[in-house]
């Protein structure tokens, strides 16, 4: 079974876009939380991450931060 995926992003984050279309471009289904518009999914990434700064990625246990491909292949195997 795949590990859930969740990406905290904010609309105007090219980052995040990048982050997006390489999840649908490897067939990987995720749930996206925009924290400009979500006081708790921000409060809840910044809890996990340690960071303001989006794109952040959770990936079963493992939480990244920015748009890392190398990274999410590895937490998704």
């Amino acid at each position: 079974m795949m590990a859930k995926v969740n990406v905290y992003t904010t609309s105007t984050c090219p980052w995040c876009k990048k982050t997006k279309a390489w999840l649908k471009e490897n067939k990987i289904s995720f749930k996206e939380f925009n924290v400009a518009d979500d006081a708790k999914a921000r409060d809840k990434m910044i809890e996990k991450s340690g960071q303001m700064g989006v794109p952040v990625v959770e990936i079963g246990d493992t939480i990244i931060v920015g748009f890392n491909p190398k990274e999410m292949e590895k937490a998704l195997k």
